[in-house]
């Protein structure tokens, strides 16, 4: 697995070699797993992008010091690496929290976002409800370490049909969550719980855009999806039935279909 400086990263060069590639597809996971939840969409390279998913600040056993404290943290790393890299611009897909790094990039280096991916996020900052939870949350973790907080988060991760019919999807859940260390988690759920809301953003944006959210998704509901479909003039919205937040690990081959789409006809 590559490694730049402190942010590790998977990196698939498209198929046919690096030489004439159609672009650079960056794929940001959601909490509290890594950029392994992204492995079903490592073989978007086939349609000729070169795929990056970043494991942000600290996940998957790397170093954080400090640890994220917002989510301009995480889109900072990102940038970093995208300069390390030598991409000047990129399509920016990110799933719940990547969603939320995603509009911090676009706030703050638009330049770099060629195309945008939201899936299973929302624009909304946290409500003061929400916040509590958070901060209940960071007990949890003080009190009874990461597997406290990675059971509590499976049953509001995976749809009712997977929960179900797939309890293998809950194992990897629960290994992938049991692979970031506890400061990885608690300075996410700080980002999670400062990010600011990005709803008046979503008016300013003109690149290709695509929203996807699964139709058994009680974190962020269809609706809010919904809503930031009617903002953001010429963006896609896709549903995927039979999945719940983890839209693209539930069901890759639906998710991988919206994006090829997207990628093939949109940017």
């Amino acid at each position: 697995m590559p490694t730049l400086d402190k942010l590790r990263y998977l990196d698939v060069p498209p198929a046919g070699g690096p030489d004439r590639p159609r672009g650079t597809l960056v794929l940001l996971h959601a909490f509290p797993l890594n950029a392994r939840m992204w492995e079903p969409q490592l073989s978007l390279a086939a349609h000729g992008w070169r795929v990056v998913a970043p494991h942000l600040r600290g996940f998957d056993g790397g170093v954080s010091d400090p640890p994220a404290a917002t989510v301009d943290d995480y889109a900072g790393d990102v940038i970093d690496l995208l300069d390390a890299l030598h991409v000047d611009e990129a399509i920016i897909g990110g799933l719940s929290m990547g969603g939320y790094a995603a509009f911090a990039i676009l706030r703050h280096a638009p330049r770099y976002v060629r195309g945008l991916i939201l899936a299973d996020t929302r624009s909304q900052a946290d409500t003061p409800e929400g916040a509590a939870g958070r901060t209940r949350m960071l007990q949890l973790l003080a009190d009874k370490g990461p597997s406290a907080v990675v059971e509590e988060m499976i049953p509001k991760l995976l749809g009712a049909s997977t929960l179900a019919t797939r309890p293998e999807l809950a194992d990897r859940v629960r290994a992938l969550g049991l692979s970031n260390p506890a400061e990885a988690i608690a300075g996410a759920i700080r980002a999670l719980m400062t990010r600011p809301d990005s709803t008046p953003l979503l008016r300013t944006i003109h690149c290709p855009t695509l929203i996807v959210v699964g139709e058994e998704d009680t974190l962020t509901p269809p609706t809010f999806s919904e809503e930031m479909h009617r903002a953001i003039a010429g963006s896609e919205l896709v549903v995927v039935p039979g999945a719940g937040h983890l839209s693209s690990f539930e069901q890759p081959d639906a998710f991988n279909s919206a994006l090829a789409a997207f990628l093939t006809h949109r940017v």
